[in-house]
């Protein structure tokens, strides 16, 4: 089972297990359970909500915490945590308040919002490889600049496959195919410009990057300088924090 399958099935698990605390809610006799159950639900919900949804999370602890700013106790204030502390509203015109029904419908909203994260998987993973690759970007063009210090030509040929990969990476989120299955800069050069992903320049700089890394990887009778493995770095930093 892959990473998206699991969380697909912790959030089914989650919404499962309160739909039957609601509707058990709903018999009398269940009610003692509520208190303990209904506290277990929401610590891991409030996990996963603040995870895959943060721009929900507020909301989604709104219907359970006493918001501290509240002036009145009633229909739309109302919240979980009060019907768990045994607080009910003591106006004359709420003495018909349902304190069981306003609770529900607090926890059903929860419920709404917990099975809506089905659809922000893809686009969280998305971003956490993102932010994966991007940190392992930053690690191997560190070790470059170390490597550089007792090897140009490693440290060159270090940076080439960061480039390598980036490139790789582009040409597969922008649907570009290409006929080798290990394409390389050059392979993908073109390509990237020709469907808008490169400007002139930034090809351009491409191409000059890639000239280095082939003295670094291929030319064994010519050592590349510092300068060239310096612009080689610094070109593949910029290369992979500006295209996209």
């Amino acid at each position: 089972m892959d990473i998206k399958e699991t969380i697909s099935k912790e959030i089914s698990t989650l919404y499962e297990e309160g739909s039957k605390l609601v509707k058990a809610f709903q018999v009398k006799d269940k009610e003692p359970n509520f208190y303990y159950e209904y506290q277990s639900w929401y610590t891991k919900s409030l996990r996963v909500v603040e995870v895959l949804a943060y721009d929900r999370y507020a909301e989604f602890k709104s219907y359970y915490e006493i918001d501290p700013k509240r002036k009145g106790l009633g229909y739309g204030t109302y919240v979980i945590q009060d019907y768990l502390k045994g607080v009910r509203p003591g106006s004359y015109q709420l003495q018909d308040f349902d304190t069981r029904q306003e609770t529900t419908r607090n926890v059903f909203n929860q419920l709404t919002i917990l099975n809506s994260l089905r659809e922000r998987i893809d686009s969280v993973l998305a971003n956490i490889d993102s932010e994966l690759l991007s940190a392992i970007q930053d690690s191997e063009l560190e070790t470059a600049n170390q490597l550089a210090k007792t090897s140009l030509r490693a440290a060159g040929a270090l940076v080439g496959v960061v480039i390598e990969n980036h490139l790789q990476k582009l040409a597969k989120s922008h649907g570009i195919k290409s006929r080798k299955k290990h394409p390389t800069i050059s392979d993908l050069n073109d390509p990237l410009k020709n469907e808008g992903v490169f400007d002139i320049p930034t090809r351009r700089k491409v191409t000059y990057l890639a000239d280095i890394r082939n003295i670094c990887s291929h030319k064994k009778d010519v050592e590349p300088s510092k300068e060239q493995i310096r612009e080689l770095i610094e070109g593949a930093n910029w290369l992979v924090k500006n295209t996209f």
